[in-house]
């Protein structure tokens, strides 16, 4: 029971705690939790279907001869109601659904923005992710010399949208890290708040 119960502490503890989505290395690490889950979750059904099939389990393949004499002991004891099986049904349950659970949290990361917009005098940079497109949207029409500028750095004015604006891409964040006037207030380079710029510079720092 003792062993149960704290392997079902390890699964309810999976992505409650200790990975932080601003840990650049969440995704790496909840890929190892998820797959020793899904090992977990082989492991229990192959041990399940073995019993079921020779009725012990001496000789499973899954286990170690300690490992199926603690079981053994384990399906004794009173607390073991269901005697067909080593590895209790809500066991296979709980693990289940914190796979389901871990393998969304990965999606929802790896989807996570690497774009960041910001403000600078007079407008707004927006990251508009559906039209996939980095946007600029001024209080004022930009003068004629801003207007070249923003041209010659691969910007389009675009009626429908009401903003300059060119592909999402990282070559956009640098055109416009290029151009002064959209420059936030602090004189900060545009790039530089971009999460994949403070990736980057994080793994240099190692």
């Amino acid at each position: 029971y003792a062993e149960i119960s704290k392997l079902l502490d390890k699964i309810r503890s999976v992505g409650m705690g200790g990975i932080s989505a601003d840990d650049d290395l969440a995704v790496e690490k909840l890929t190892k939790k998820l797959e020793g889950l899904e090992s977990q979750q082989t492991t229990m059904k192959a041990v399940n279907a073995y019993f079921r099939k020779h009725k012990t389990l001496d000789g499973c393949p899954e286990l170690t001869p300690e490992q199926a004499e603690k079981l053994k002991a384990d399906m004794a004891q009173s607390w073991h109601l269901d005697k067909s099986k080593p590895y209790p049904a809500y066991l296979l349950s709980n693990n289940n659904a914190n796979i389901r659970r871990v393998r969304q949290r990965i999606e929802e990361l790896s989807n996570r923005s690497e774009f960041a917009g910001w403000t600078f005098p007079g407008g707004e940079a927006k990251i508009n992710e559906a039209e996939n497109r980095l946007q600029l949207i001024f209080e004022e029409k930009p003068d004629a010399d801003q207007r070249q500028e923003l041209k010659s750095n691969g910007f389009k004015w675009a009626p429908s949208q009401g903003a300059w604006q060119r592909q999402l891409n990282q070559n956009a964040i640098r055109a416009a890290a290029r151009i002064d006037f959209l420059r936030p207030e602090d004189g900060t380079s545009p790039y530089q708040l971009q999460p994949f710029a403070k990736r980057e510079n994080k793994e240099m720092s190692r």
